[in-house]
C-alpha cells in the first residue's frame, strides 16, 4: 500500500506539471494582455496613456517576455510556495486567494456530501421498487435535474427568496456577518445559508448518481450470487447492503474526483449569479482581465483538487473492494 501511495504520488506531481504547461499555454491564447485591458478600463473614465506608458507597465509586470519566459517565472515561484503579484488586485495572490478558498472547499465538500446523501438512498430505494409510482417520480425529479442548468436554479431560487420569503438567498453571509470577523455567530450564519447554493451546484450531480446508482443497482441484482443468496435464505436487508449495494458502489466511489471536477467547474457561473464570495467569480474575474498569475494560480490550485479527489477515490476503492489489487 506504502509503494502504491508513493507511486501515486508521483504521478499526481507530474500530471500537476504538465496540467499547469497547458493551463498557462491556453490562459495565454486570448489576444491582448492586462495592459491593454488596464488601458481600456482607464479609457472608459476618461483616461489617456501614451504608449511609452503602455510598454513601461508591460515591462514593468514582465508581460513583454515570451510566454515561456513568463511561465518558468511563475512555475518557479509556484515552487517556493509564491503564485507571484496580482496585476488586478495589487496585491500577492496567496493573499487574494487564500481568502475566499476555506469558502471554496466548504462549499464543495458540503456539495458533495449533498450529492452522496441524497442520491445513494433514493437510487437504492428506486431499484429495489422498480417502476413503482416512487420510482417514477424520482426518475421525473433526476431528468428535471440533469436537463436544468445550475444557474437557472439559482436564479429561480432568488426570485422565489425575494418574491415570497421576503429575503435575499444570494451570498454565504447576513450584512451584518457579512465583514464581521469570524466567530460561533458567524459560523452558524454560514451554515443557514450555505445550503441554496450547495442545492444549487448539487442537483445536476444529484439527479445524475441517481440514474447511476439505480442502474448499477439494477444489474446486480438481476445476477445469480443474489439468487443463489435468497435461495439460502439470507435475509433480503442484509443481502442488499451486504453484497450488490456494495458492488455497485464501486463505480460511485471511483468517478468521486469527477464529481469534484464538476462542482468545482459549475462554481464560477454558479458564484456570479447568486454573487458567493468564493473563488469562483474571482477566477472568472482573472480570466476577463487577463491576470494571468491569479488565473493560472487558480486552474493550477483547481486541477490539484481534482487529482487528490480522484487519489482519494482511488484509495477509497482499494479499501471498498478486496479484489482490487493495484500493483
Amino acid at each position: 500500500m506504502l509503494r502504491l501511495i508513493a507511486r501515486r504520488l508521483g504521478y499526481m506531481l507530474l500530471t500537476l506539471w504538465l496540467v499547469s504547461i497547458v493551463a498557462f499555454i491556453v490562459i495565454q491564447l486570448p489576444p491582448g494582455d492586462y495592459a491593454e485591458a488596464y488601458v481600456a478600463e482607464r479609457a472608459q473614465s476618461g483616461a489617456r496613456m501614451s504608449e511609452e506608458e503602455i510598454q513601461e507597465l508591460r515591462s514593468h509586470l514582465g508581460i513583454d517576455r515570451p510566454w515561456y519566459q513568463q511561465y518558468f517565472s511563475w512555475f518557479s515561484g509556484v515552487l517556493r510556495g509564491d503564485f507571484g503579484w496580482s496585476y488586478e488586485w495589487r496585491r500577492p495572490v496567496a493573499d487574494v486567494i487564500g481568502e475566499r478558498l476555506p469558502l471554496t472547499l466548504a462549499l464543495a465538500f458540503f456539495t458533495l456530501l449533498f450529492m452522496y446523501a441524497v442520491s445513494l438512498p433514493i437510487g437504492i430505494y428506486s431499484a429495489v421498487r422498480q417502476y413503482s409510482v416512487t420510482d417514477h417520480v424520482f426518475s421525473l425529479f433526476g431528468y428535471i435535474g440533469l436537463a436544468t442548468p445550475n444557474f437557472l436554479i439559482a436564479l429561480v431560487l432568488m426570485y422565489l427568496g425575494q418574491q415570497y420569503w421576503g429575503q435575499s438567498v444570494g451570498g454565504l453571509f447576513s450584512p451584518e456577518f457579512q465583514d464581521a470577523p469570524w466567530s460561533w455567530a458567524r459560523f452558524v450564519d454560514l451554515l443557514a445559508h450555505l445550503w441554496i447554493p450547495v442545492v444549487v451546484l448539487g442537483t445536476a450531480g444529484t439527479a445524475n448518481l441517481i440514474r447511476s446508482m439505480r442502474a448499477l443497482l439494477l444489474d446486480e441484482l438481476g445476477k445469480m450470487y443474489v439468487v443463489a443468496a435468497r435461495a439460502a435464505g439470507l435475509s433480503p436487508l442484509r443481502l442488499l447492503i451486504k453484497y450488490p449495494v456494495r458492488m455497485a458502489l464501486n463505480p460511485i466511489v471511483s468517478t468521486l474526483g469527477w464529481r469534484l471536477t464538476f462542482v468545482i467547474s459549475g462554481a464560477p457561473i454558479v458564484g456570479v449569479v447568486m454573487a458567493l464570495p468564493d473563488t469562483g467569480p474571482l477566477f472568472l474575474h482573472a480570466l476577463l482581465n487577463q491576470d494571468m498569475p491569479l488565473a493560472g494560480a487558480m486552474v493550477f490550485i483547481y486541477c490539484a483538487l481534482t487529482i487528490i479527489g480522484t487519489f482519494v477515490s482511488d484509495m477509497l476503492l482499494v479499501l471498498l473492494d478486496p479484489r482490487i489489487k493495484m500493483s
